[in-house]
């Protein structure tokens, strides 16, 4: 490993590999800075640094890249945040296997995944960094959206490192995504419509109060913390309930997709097979349906059964194997 600056620290926290798969867990539409840099390798940022994390079947184990600025105040820090930092950012405090347990004996077809899409956890993730990631994730595909992630950090963010020759920024402040220029520069780099969505949100996040409003959101429950943040240009019922459920800790929040779609008119709700798009009226009863089936963490169970059934995890074993069709959703326009 090369790099521009030495690692201030390398830990490891427990972790049995049941509870936490890490190729299922950041490798399936939930982050978009996390890649593989060789087998079971993920480099990614978190909390302005970048961690290289790999496991084993009882740890996690990390090491951790800085900045100069915080390489030299490395000798004041309690390394054992970084444990709990970790541990915060995979919620490991959360029993899992009980979750597991109880929607397998609830659900025929979360059974049958159970022990194949195991240790799928939902990160908790910074909230700006979140809802740009997704309102470049409208109408888009895992990789496309990495990519365009990546290039608001390359363009907009403080470098923290290279590694292996990769430069490795921090997610942007706020002010910077606000620019004059933002949009058309965006939009020659290839970002479409997002690029003006982008902009567009980032100075209404500051005409809103900036920080001490997205901290706000924080404290609001879940309907009133989803039409806050539907406010906001680029935004619908689906990209707000991805950032309620990975980004504000209402668990309850299922975004429904073209996945979760199919998933719901094929095994749960058949009537919903002649629908040919996603009205309002369909994506609150998917949502209402999975709330009740599967209680106040019904998104989390949501993010295993989208896990499921992407198609780099398809195997014979997997309940989801069918003629794929497809289904409008647009992204909101204002």
């Amino acid at each position: 490993m090369i790099c521009d600056k030495q690692s201030n620290k390398t830990g490891k926290v427990f972790c049995q590999q049941s509870d936490l798969h890490l190729r299922y867990t950041l490798n399936a539409g939930q982050c978009y800075r996390w890649r593989e840099i060789k087998h079971d390798h993920w480099i990614g940022v978190l909390d302005h640094k970048v961690w290289i994390l790999s496991q084993n079947e009882d740890f996690i184990n990390y090491q951790i890249f800085t900045n100069e600025n915080e390489s030299n105040k490395s000798e004041e820090i309690n390394f054992d945040v970084y444990d709990e930092m970790l541990t915060d950012f995979f919620r490991l405090n959360v029993s899992l296997k009980e979750f597991y347990s109880k929607w397998s004996k609830d659900d025929p077809f979360f059974n049958k995944i159970s022990e194949i899409f195991y240790g799928i956890r939902i990160m908790k993730q910074d909230i700006l960094e979140c809802i740009f990631s997704f309102i470049c994730s409208s109408n888009n595909f895992l990789s496309r959206i990495s990519a365009m992630v990546e290039k608001i950090c390359t363009f907009y963010g403080e470098k923290i490192c290279i590694i292996d020759g990769n430069v490795y920024y921090d997610f942007p402040k706020i002010e910077k995504l606000a620019r004059s220029g933002v949009s058309e520069k965006l939009r020659e780099a290839g970002f479409g419509f997002r690029a003006k969505y982008i902009q567009q949100a980032a100075e209404k996040i500051i005409t809103f109060g900036g920080n001490d409003w997205l901290n706000k959101l924080k404290l609001l429950d879940y309907k009133d913390s989803k039409a806050e943040l539907m406010k906001l240009p680029g935004i619908g019922a689906k990209v707000a309930d991805c950032i309620c459920l990975l980004s504000l800790g209402h668990l309850q929040a299922v975004p429904v997709d073209t996945h979760i779609f199919q998933i719901a008119s094929q095994y749960y709700l058949p009537h919903l097979k002649s629908v040919k798009s996603l009205s309002k009226k369909v994506y609150n009863e998917i949502g209402e349906h999975f709330r009740s089936l599967y209680g106040p963490f019904a998104g989390w169970a949501i993010v295993i059964l989208f896990c499921a059934d992407l198609r780099q995890y398809q195997t014979s074993l997997s309940p989801f194997k069918r003629k794929k069709k497809r289904i409008d959703e647009k992204p909101k326009r204002n």
